[in-house]
């Protein structure tokens, strides 16, 4: 009784503070609120905040309240790190400082550290929640329980909510769910089928908090209040183009584990971006208070977009990302990640209304500045001759600026040359004085602005509307699955291709542009910057010395690959002056992955126009199949420069709709083509790697071949699945004028030391008959490889 005595003191004296003489009249019930995960990063950043902020306004308006951290931890660990958040709580701004220490010293009061680990800790919580009622006579309105913990817990956590602390009949009970909500759209409708399993739809409550940010949570009363003035507009016929951008300055360091499965795509742009977009198009609701009728408009917005894949779409990496995993992740030197840290994605939208329009929708990490923003940029009516600072010669747009950048604050901004826009809201106001800065082509003068009174956080938005039941600002399950039926087939399209290195910040440069062609969208060419700079050797710490008779080099895993490719691009110089072109031979495997990697940069100092690719071996497999080397030179170097069609040469495993049958006589025909184009049959460059039993391109041990053998291209047969390939033979090889033997990794390590212990040819080890009769052998070995 003392606790609810306490508790009533507390709202007679803000009551009277406020000018109230009657507290029972708004007297409307009890609420449990239990953050699961209570002491972790996302409750202690703004979990507490946002309830200490709700607690702060509902004080004197008939709730009363129980919070509860629930966590793994021991009761008294518990408490002590509960209460070391609390005591950093900030005070609310609408709070003079002697209100605000009364109310937090409420607040603190009335939390406390649970710890909720088995089925029985939940049973003790709805006993304790239970007694509470009866011995301080209050009457429950709801259950809150907010779920601040992996995603691979909720389903078992919500099935001890159902069991234990379910409240009678008319008490309301919702849970908070945060993102992800599973990766695809497959591990989502399974998770949605495990919750709906102990809870009904209308107790979930997904949450995205980029809909509690001010700016997306006014983007469709901005829509109602304009309505007149923005329906004739807001269509195909005036609009030129969508914008939808979340850059960021950060990298992805302390959260690996997780954004290695995941990656920009499904981190940002499934979620916060696609809401945002989806609000700015949907169908507007006649009345915005209605969720189902939003949630409805909604569905129908997502059902109209059209089916995208990787032509849509184009992905990079920051250079320090793959290090940052292989620290992060403990994996060896030699692996490769293809989560890709930026996307810039094509959308469009097949209904009539927004037919045509471009949609882009771009995030990434380590950019040049952070800022976030959604625009709609309208066709332009005048053509200016002179005069061109008259409002109307420049662009004409509507923006929601979600803030940092050059504008630090969120805001509505409507150019001068379209309309002065209506406030979205009383709690809105307008902007009229100007920092002299400009947000994305214009000064600020040429903006009506509109911002909010009084920023608040996200959570501070999203959490009272939990308490009130409005469920418009969460993610329904229909609305989930919609949003991820519509990625799945992207980031399938995208599991095997490469990103595309970028430096990160300002280094960036326009390596990451954008450019269209009709539905398609690619690396835009002037974007492209010449990343290896072959001159600088200094800066490669590279060791160069002797390997079976034959020149090394060695380095650190990304300086060799640099230094390769800068080597390679030199060869490719020199062939090109002497005879007109650069016939380059690539091998299949891990090997050549790195390298094929940073040669997808060089579009424009690498001689692509003169260059032709060959293979040294492929597996009998069609060419678009996964386990194809063409199909991996062709997904992580061929679709990211441009080389004339008639320069690509893959080996002719599938004739007659059969693979590798000998009387289909493919072999010879490849060698046939080398003859024709090659002069003397005698590559510019050949490409090999090492496998770990010490075969070489596809020759391998039991290899048959005469010593006098002339033939340039065999069928062959791997000891391991596929068990055919086809290969260049050693003949043809050792014709070449230059060759590079590639080896990365721990794991080849003790081959390099039986190699360096055999002299001259062994017939185990197929690689030590590589020996070049008119050209030069290198060896490019990693510091892994070398001293294991």
């Amino acid at each position: 009784m003392l606790r609810m005595r306490w508790e009533l003191l507390l709202l007679a004296i803000i009551y009277w503070q406020r000018g109230h003489t009657d507290i029972s009249e708004s007297k409307q019930g009890h609420v449990s609120v239990v953050i699961v995960g209570g002491t972790g990063d996302l409750a202690r950043k703004y979990l507490w905040q946002g309830f200490f902020q709700l607690y702060a306004d509902q004080v004197g308006k008939g709730h009363t309240f129980s919070f509860y951290a629930g966590a793994l931890s021991p009761d008294e660990k518990g408490t002590a790190m509960l209460f070391g958040i609390l005591k950093e709580l900030a005070c609310p701004p609408e709070l003079s400082a002697e209100r605000c220490a009364l109310v937090k010293e409420q607040f603190l009061h009335l939390s406390q550290y649970r710890q909720l680990k088995t089925l029985e800790d939940y049973e003790k919580l709805n006993q304790h929640i239970k007694q509470q009622m009866e011995q301080e006579g209050m009457v429950e309105a709801g259950r809150l329980f907010y779920l601040s913990v992996p995603a691979f817990t909720y389903a078992d956590i919500a099935e001890k909510i159902n069991s234990t602390c379910r409240p009678v009949a008319d008490v309301w009970l919702r849970v908070v769910l945060e993102k992800p909500f599973g990766h695809d759209f497959n591990s989502a409708q399974f998770l949605a089928k495990q919750l709906s399993g102990s809870l009904k739809e209308e107790e979930m409550y997904r949450i995205d908090h980029y809909l509690g940010k001010q700016v997306v949570s006014k983007v469709l009363s901005f829509r109602k209040e304009n309505k007149k003035l923005l329906d004739p507009i807001w269509n195909k016929h005036h609009i030129e183009r969508i914008e939808i951008v979340l850059k960021e300055t950060l990298d992805a360091k302390g959260r690996i584990q997780f954004y290695d499965q995941y990656g920009v795509i499904r981190d940002v742009l499934q979620n916060h971006l696609t809401e945002i977009m989806t609000l700015m198009l949907m169908n507007l609701p006649a009345n915005l208070s209605n969720s189902e009728e939003i949630l409805q408009n909604k569905l129908r917005f997502l059902a109209s977009l059209q089916e995208v894949d990787k032509s849509n779409a184009v992905v990079g990496q920051y250079q320090g990302y793959n290090g940052e995993v292989q620290e992060e992740l403990n994996k060896t030197k030699d692996y490769v990640s293809l989560t890709p840290t930026f996307a810039g994605v094509l959308i469009h939208v097949n209904n009539a209304q927004y037919d045509g329009i471009p949609i882009f929708m771009t995030s990434g990490k380590a950019l040049d500045e952070r800022v976030s923003y959604a625009r709609v940029i309208f066709k332009s009516d005048t053509f200016c001759v002179q005069d061109l600072d008259n409002v109307q010669c420049k662009a004409k747009q509507i923006v929601f600026y979600l803030g940092h950048g050059n504008l630090q604050y969120p805001a509505i901004l409507v150019s001068k040359n379209l309309f002065k826009p209506d406030l979205v809201g009383s709690d809105w106001k307008e902007v009229t004085e100007y920092k002299d800065v400009n947000v994305l082509g214009l000064p600020l003068s040429d903006y009506y602005i509109q911002s909010p009174v009084m920023p608040r956080d996200p959570y501070c938005e999203l959490i009272p509307q939990i308490l009130i039941g409005r469920k418009h600002s969460f993610i329904s399950t229909e609305g989930l699955l919609a949003s991820w039926a519509f990625w799945t087939p992207l980031l399938d399209s995208l599991a095997r291709v490469f990103p595309r290195l970028y430096p990160g910040g300002g280094a960036n440069g326009n390596l990451l542009n954008l450019q269209v062609r009709g539905h398609q969208v690619s690396f835009s060419h002037e974007a492209v910057v010449n990343i290896i700079n072959a001159g600088d050797e200094e800066n490669f710490q590279v060791m160069q010395g002797k390997f079976r008779s034959s020149d090394m080099v060695s380095a650190w895993t990304e300086e060799l690959v640099e230094r390769l490719a800068a080597d390679l691009l030199m060869a490719a110089e020199e062939a090109v002056r002497e005879d007109g072109q650069f016939h380059l031979a690539l091998s299949g495997g891990s090997s050549p992955v790195a390298l094929l990697r940073t040669l997808a940069l060089n579009l424009y100092t690498f001689p692509w126009h003169s260059t032709h690719i060959w293979q040294v071996d492929e597996r009998c497999v069609p060419h678009t199949g996964s386990g194809s080397n063409f199909r991996s030179v062709h997904d992580l170097l061929l679709q990211h420069i441009h080389i004339p069609y008639f320069n690509l040469h893959p080996m002719p495993v599938q004739l007659n709709q059969r693979l590798c049958v000998e009387e289909d006589g493919g072999p010879k025909l490849y060698e046939h083509e080398m003859k024709q184009f090659i002069n003397a049959s005698s590559f510019h460059y050949v490409l090999l790697g090492v496998g770990h039993d010490g075969h070489t391109a596809s020759l391998f041990e039991d290899t048959k071949l005469d010593v006098d053998d002339e033939r340039l291209v065999i069928l062959t047969e791997s000891p391991v699945k596929p068990h055919q390939r086809m290969s260049l033979t050693f003949t043809a090889i050792n014709r070449a004028r230059r060759v590079s033997v590639l080896i990365m990794g721990k794991g080849k390590h003790e081959l390099l030391t039986q190699l360096s212990r055999i002299k001259g040819e062994s017939t185990k080890y197929p690689i030590t008959k590589v020996q070049p009769k008119n050209g030069t052998l290198v060896w490019y070995i990693d510091y892994d490889a070398l001293l294991g």
